[in-house]
């Protein structure tokens, strides 16, 4: 019984938060917020990333790196996807009945059925961690979980998640980024370098993608 309302008043805390960060809503931030949640748009940071791989790193780590950068994705996204998502059934807010007329839906976008854990959180929070433990760059690392986390709160600004999907989602990340960067490790004899070349490109890239993000909804 206590256990119940315990976890009965968690699920109202996190729908109050949902609320909270949905509800501070314009329509700036309507097509701000849909972008930086896109896939696509961030193609040229992931290019950044693999040019600081490719020019720091032999051939040889360099690609053993890619594999295990794709193995944390991977995991990240269908342990959340394929795992806990079936098992839990969690609704996302923008599909749940009860919260139909409170959620603000930007474009008409509504996500899947399920939303917990965020595959989202998972997938930045695990490129984030994995990119900060290989190449320890205060800076580099700073970004990528700032970018992790605001593209964790542009989930939750949708409608499409619960700020606990985006909690869990980026523990299971974090979890995956840290097994595979130890695989990696172990199975490349991995050193991290005392000067590593070019770690400032996925800053410069990210927030000139950002910026642009910021100026376009001037021009729309």
């Amino acid at each position: 019984m206590l256990l119940a309302q315990a976890l009965q008043g968690l699920v109202d805390m996190d729908t109050d938060l949902l609320l909270l960060i949905n509800g501070m809503h314009n329509a700036f931030f309507d097509s701000f917020m849909s972008a930086y949640s896109g896939k696509l748009v961030w193609v040229p940071l992931y290019a950044s990333i693999l040019y600081v791989i490719f020019r720091n790193f032999s051939w040889r780590v360099a690609l053993l790196c890619v594999v295990a950068v794709a193995l944390t994705i991977t995991f990240a996204d269908q342990v959340c996807s394929s795992a806990i998502r079936p098992a839990v059934e969690r609704l996302r807010p923008s599909r749940t009945p009860e919260l139909d007329g409170l959620v603000h839906i930007v474009n008409g976008y509504r996500g899947g059925q399920y939303g917990f854990p965020s595959c989202h959180a998972a997938n930045t929070f695990g490129l984030a961690c994995f990119l900060g433990l290989l190449l320890r760059k205060r800076w580099l690392t700073v970004y990528m979980v700032f970018w992790a986390l605001l593209t964790c709160y542009s989930r939750a600004y949708l409608g499409v998640h619960y700020p606990g999907d985006l909690l869990v989602g980026a523990l299971v990340g974090s979890a995956g980024a840290f097994l595979m960067y130890r695989l990696f490790a172990w199975c490349s004899g991995y050193k991290c370098p005392d000067v590593v070349k070019g770690y400032a490109w996925p800053i410069a890239v990210g927030l000139l993608l950002t910026g642009g993000m910021l100026v376009i909804p001037f021009f729309i």
